[in-house]
């Protein structure tokens, strides 16, 4: 809003560069995983390095968004957000130039702390530049860049190696941000208003950032390195994790407060619908991102599947979420969360129906029939998690005040980060503990993996009936009046 209180007439450009930025760094998340071959062999990467390529980049997006949430709401939301576009840029050139694999991975860490600085910041301005009227719509937007991206990350790396080859293609999938970054950064200098002047600008919590990255620290590490190893025992580190945690509480409730500038306002919790929001988030994302994993992984090592070939089937999953984001955000003002419930039903519907088709079917019909037969329930299942995204960002910073909206933002994020981790480490180890065993090749293998795709999805099927149980809850509790605009 301009100072006048009158909508900016230019935040629906300012919006879609915000949006390209936030897009290409949920992209990388996922398009690595269709690069690791290739880098692997361009490099003579091992594989704990491949995996640290990928859980590097992961790690360090998780860790920041609270810590620049709160940056961003105390220094200037356009400042952080044009930092971490312009690193975001150099660190993609770099990961596309790195001549070996150790430069690769301390080049995936800072690109992932890149994007974890300059994420939060979208969601601060939706809040600032948009009324609620508008705001559904403005989410809706970010949704869809959240939904595609997650989804159809192996679509984009497939094509992109095909187009580049094998040596180059890898490198093309990150130096292919670099003007796509310039452009944005140059949009949101632009478009984007300048924060106020502040006469007095608040200290950082320090003692509160020590305690909350090691606390996520300890919970995303395990869980992502998971991936690799399949060792039970990391899992122990959460207990030591949750600790430093609820230390980290005890200190902003306690000393923090008291010092004036805490990391995070607790008080946010007190507002139903956002803590609401954020334990729901947690829990869909858990579902959201392994369900396309563990496709990927039935698709390749069941079928035989190219990686552009499972691309291409997971693309349908991917059309559902981008044609329901902008209409669910649309639905939000009449609907408001039960626009939540009825994807989460759909979702479910979805990914149930993916699993049944894929343990019925694979093994006694050819590979590109089962991926046919499949492509209807991952739409229905596209459909319903990109109505779930975006509905619960507007629903669950509604009621933040929107001085505090990227700190809040990053909250969400960064629950959303974490269920990311959670939901790949769960869901892949029941897939694999089920494909253990398969045949060598053949119509066996292929029904054996179809068995351990439809274990693996009942998980993520679990996970979307734990976050509706949420959703109800937050439908059935008193509505309160919608908020001014800010």
């Amino acid at each position: 809003m301009t100072s006048g209180g009158e909508p900016d007439p230019r935040r629906w450009p300012a919006l879609a560069a915000c949006v390209t930025a936030v897009f290409l760094t949920l992209l990388d998340v996922s398009i690595v995983n269709v690069a690791l071959p290739s880098i692997g062999r361009g490099l003579s990467a091992d594989p704990a390095e491949l995996q640290w390529t990928v859980s590097g980049y992961a790690l360090a997006f998780g860790m920041v968004p609270i810590i620049a949430g709160r940056l961003g709401d105390d220094r200037g939301r356009k400042r952080m957000l044009l930092l971490g576009i312009g690193a975001f840029v150099m660190c993609s050139g770099l990961v596309g130039l790195a001549p070996t694999a150790g430069v690769l991975i301390a080049a995936r860490v800072l690109q992932g702390l890149a994007g974890g600085l300059l994420n939060p910041q979208v969601s601060g301005i939706i809040q600032q530049l948009f009324g609620p009227a508008e705001r559904g719509k403005a989410f809706g937007a970010l949704g869809a860049a959240v939904g595609i991206a997650t989804a159809t990350g192996p679509v984009v790396g497939g094509a992109i190696i095909a187009l580049g080859g094998e040596e180059f293609g890898w490198r093309l999938c990150f130096l292919v941000n670099v003007p796509i970054g310039i452009v944005a950064f140059l949009l949101c200098r632009r478009l984007l208003p300048d924060a106020p002047p502040r006469e007095h600008t608040r200290a950082l919590d320090l003692p509160g950032v020590a305690l909350l990255t090691v606390g996520v620290l300890g919970l995303l590490f395990p869980a992502v390195e998971f991936d690799a190893s399949h060792d039970a025992r990391l899992f122990f580190l959460v207990l030591p994790a949750l600790a430093v945690l609820a230390g980290f509480v005890g200190w902003e409730r306690g000393p923090g407060r008291r010092r004036g500038h805490p990391l995070i306002d607790l008080a946010l919790f007190r507002i139903r619908s956002y803590a609401d929001g954020v334990v729901l988030a947690l829990l869909f994302f858990c579902a959201y991102t392994g369900t396309p994993l563990v496709l990927a992984l039935f698709l390749q090592d069941g079928l035989g599947f190219t990686a552009l070939q499972s691309g291409l089937t997971a693309s349908s999953y991917a059309v559902g979420a981008a044609l329901a984001a902008p209409i669910a955000g649309r639905l939000l003002p009449r609907a408001g969360r039960r626009v939540v419930v009825a994807a989460l039903v759909l979702f479910g519907i979805g990914v149930a129906a993916a699993a049944l088709v894929a343990d019925v079917s694979a093994g006694s019909v050819p590979p590109g029939s089962v991926a046919l037969y499949m492509a209807p329930a991952l739409f229905v299942a596209g459909l319903g998690g990109g109505a779930v995204i975006t509905p619960n960002q507007a629903l669950s910073l509604a009621e933040v005040d929107v001085r505090g909206g990227s700190t809040a933002g990053g909250m969400l994020q960064t629950s959303q980060r974490i269920g990311n981790a959670i939901g790949a480490a769960v869901i892949t180890a029941v897939f694999y503990a089920a494909a253990a065993g398969a045949a060598a090749g053949g119509a066996a293998r292929a029904a054996h993996y179809g068995h351990a795709y439809a274990m693996g999805l009942l998980v993520s099927v679990a996970f979307t009936l734990a976050a509706l149980g949420v959703a109800i809850r937050d439908v059935r509790r008193p509505r309160l009046p919608e908020p001014s605009a800010a």
